[in-house]
């Protein structure tokens, strides 16, 4: 504007502004000329507010601007989502709010939310509500710094297709996470590559601790994880090292009272389908087997023994097996429940019935075992007993002041269920009583 233009008055008159904005308003705090849109010659004002007027207009009709002798401030209106989310930043939740409302010191509530075990249990509760009610959730990463663990266990298995891992799986993840755990869980399925890099996997996310519930000893994997010298546990087996604890399985007392069952009912050929003999746990469900058949006096010809592989399929292979010899055994026990199962369906396709003309004894006591026709009567490994313990250990391990930190072995026990899978055998005087009973109900239906 040339500097000689006259001083007039210091607001724009409304009529002017009105016409072109509508209700739009700019209120000038410094001097401006007489003439609207400042001294702009009158050949050269736009004659209507055309289209780039309206957008103007639109533009202008959500902003308020206020104009001061040194400053401009412009006020945008927010969307209510953003407020929305603004005010949740705003009111995101801090150990501070923790310890003001359970009345105590910061340290106290770092130390409870860790689970520290010197923490008094009362004053742990009492945070733990405040936790609840202010809704904190505490920072994992942060938590992994200032205590120098994770709180992240590791669980291997084997595979997750038969139905006892994935129960075994679900134990311990429960377990685990009420005892402030989080679980990092992965399969082998026997195959090396897998394997590492499940272990990669494990030491990326810097577990406190690893559970090896496969069954079986494998070494490339033992051995890249005794390296770590982190707390291990093994079931059946394990390095003698320090940081090791293993589960013992009691495979005998099982395998027992299965054989004795089987004895009282009057059977003597009885025969064994094992799992994979490359296993340790394979063979000492056999070499359990073996015990139990001497302590009764029984005999087991090696035609008897048919090696399994854990799987239905294998089951229906040990069968027909079975099933081509010169007399079919009495009684079949096997090393687990998906074998088992096999052997009822190879046993369904032939006119040999379960358990009038054969009986048939698993291992596992699967949740599906008793919803199997018949019911399978079946040696119990508690998937809850294995899980508990394996928790137990990892923590002794883990915890330098836990109580069992000294133990090494936990022993995990194993018990027969009868269902209806078992009978008399074939031919006994007392299978000959019921089979003509039946026969007898029949007759007067």
């Amino acid at each position: 504007m040339d500097s000689t233009s006259p001083r007039v008055d210091r607001r724009i008159p409304k009529s002017h502004y009105f016409q072109l904005f509508g209700s739009a308003t700019e209120t000038f705090s410094g001097t401006r000329s007489s003439a609207p849109f400042g001294a702009i010659p009158e050949s050269r004002r736009p004659s209507s507010i055309g289209a780039f007027g309206r957008r103007l207009r639109g533009i202008l009709s959500g902003i308020s601007i206020e104009k001061q002798p040194e400053k401009r401030t412009i006020v945008l209106p927010m969307s209510p989502s953003r407020k929305a989310s603004s005010n949740r930043r705003r009111a995101a939740v801090s150990i501070r709010d923790v310890a003001r409302r359970a009345r105590v010191s910061i340290a106290t509530v770092s130390r409870a939310v860790n689970r520290i075990s010197t923490v008094d249990p009362e004053l742990a509760k009492r945070v733990w509500k405040a936790v609840e009610e202010v809704g904190y959730v505490p920072n994992t990463q942060a938590r992994t710094l200032v205590s120098g663990r994770s709180r992240i266990l590791g669980l291997i298995v084997s595979e997750i297709t038969n139905p006892f891992f994935p129960e075994l799986v679900q134990e311990f993840e429960t377990l685990a996470v009420a005892q402030g755990y989080e679980v990092m869980i992965g399969s082998t399925n026997y195959d090396p590559a897998r394997t590492e890099s499940l272990i990669r996997r494990m030491l990326q996310r810097s577990v406190d601790g690893v559970a090896v519930m496969t069954f079986g000893i494998e070494e490339d994997l033992v051995q890249k994880l005794v390296e770590r010298e982190f707390p291990l546990v093994f079931v059946d087996a394990g390095p003698d090292l320090p940081n090791i604890r293993v589960l013992k399985v009691n495979y005998g007392e099982g395998i027992r009272e299965a054989v004795q069952h089987l004895a009282a009912l009057g059977h003597r050929q009885i025969a064994f389908v094992t799992g994979p003999l490359r296993m340790r746990s394979a063979v000492a469900r056999r070499d359990a087997f073996r015990k139990s058949m001497a302590e009764v006096g029984l005999t087991v010809p090696a035609r008897h023994i048919i090696e399994g592989d854990h799987t239905m399929e294998g089951g229906m292979a040990a069968i027909a097996q079975l099933n081509i010899l010169a007399e079919l055994p009495t009684a079949v026990l096997c090393s687990n429940d998906m074998s088992a199962i096999g052997v009822l369906h190879g046993l369904y396709e032939t006119t040999h019935k379960v358990p009038h003309n054969i009986s048939v004894v698993g291992f596992d006591d699967i949740h599906l075992a008793q919803f199997m026709l018949p019911p399978l009567t079946t040696v119990q490994m508690s998937c809850k007993d294995l899980a508990a313990a394996a928790v137990q250990a990892l923590r002794a391990g883990i915890e330098p002041d836990h109580p069992k930190a000294a133990q090494k072995e936990w022993e995990i026990p194993t018990h027969l269920v009868v269902r209806k899978s078992t009978d008399f055998p074939r031919g006994s005087l007392p299978a000959l009583s019921k089979a003509a009973s039946r026969r007898s109900v029949a007759h007067t239906r």
